[in-house]
């Protein structure tokens, strides 16, 4: 038997979850976002609003998953190399 990593065939609530990446952004934006401000957040309400205009999303707690990766920056990466 084929092993899946689909998660809405192995569990039944994972169907209600909705999934936005937003891809990667600098480590600035992401540490303001877990502050719960800046841009980030803006565009975070901004989806939201677009999930609920198109009923993409229920009144009823349906989670919803946000996911950020942190683009490493071209001076962290040099830091690791000690200059």
């Amino acid at each position: 038997m084929p092993v899946t990593n689909d998660p809405t065939k192995s569990d039944p609530k994972a169907r209600d979850m909705i999934i936005v990446d937003l891809g990667r952004k600098r480590a600035r934006q992401v540490k303001r976002l877990r502050k719960g401000k800046g841009k980030l957040l803006d565009k975070v309400h901004q989806v939201i609003e677009e999930l609920k205009a198109s009923n993409s999303i229920s009144g009823s707690g349906q989670p919803v998953v946000i996911v950020v990766q942190e683009r490493a920056d071209a001076s962290n990466f040099m830091g690791m190399f000690g200059r």
